[in-house]
């Protein structure tokens, strides 16, 4: 998806021998959110057309679970996208703010690769490796 997104824009591509989040890169990761909420919110209609249309009062109870099935798995997929989203916008409004791009516990840079790779990124990788170890540990202690 991302890589689509890429191609759509103009060539330019983010690296880290730029100044960190300079005009460019902030409007090129800008675009590749929208981008990416834009979609979102399409398959989102979809799906809702999708849902009104089949009707799941079907004389064969196979036919019947089947489409039931399909709409529960379609329905956790939106699920999952709809938090997406909610991280979409909280992204969006940091570059608005003037803070995206940062890591949310140290305040220090977010790598590009690592911005490019999930522009949703909150943390540094040294951020998140730290939080998900104290996770583990924490969960082991549960036990």
């Amino acid at each position: 998806m991302v890589n689509k997104i890429n191609k759509k824009e103009n060539n330019y591509e983010p690296s880290d021998k730029e100044e960190f989040m300079n005009p460019k890169q902030v409007e090129y990761f800008k675009n590749l959110l929208q981008a990416w909420k834009n979609d979102l919110l399409q398959e989102s209609s979809n799906t809702l057309d999708h849902l009104k249309e089949e009707s799941s009062n079907k004389p064969d109870n196979a036919d019947r679970a089947s489409i039931e099935s399909e709409r529960s798995l379609e329905l956790r997929t939106r699920d999952r996208e709809r938090k997406l989203l909610n991280k979409i916008n909280k992204a969006l409004r940091k570059i608005d703010e003037g803070t995206y791009g940062y890591c949310e516990e140290t305040n220090k840079p977010i790598s590009i690769a690592r911005l490019k790779a999930r522009p949703i990124a909150t943390l540094s990788i040294e951020a998140q490796e730290m939080h998900e170890r104290f996770e583990k540990i924490y969960k082991e202690k549960e036990y």
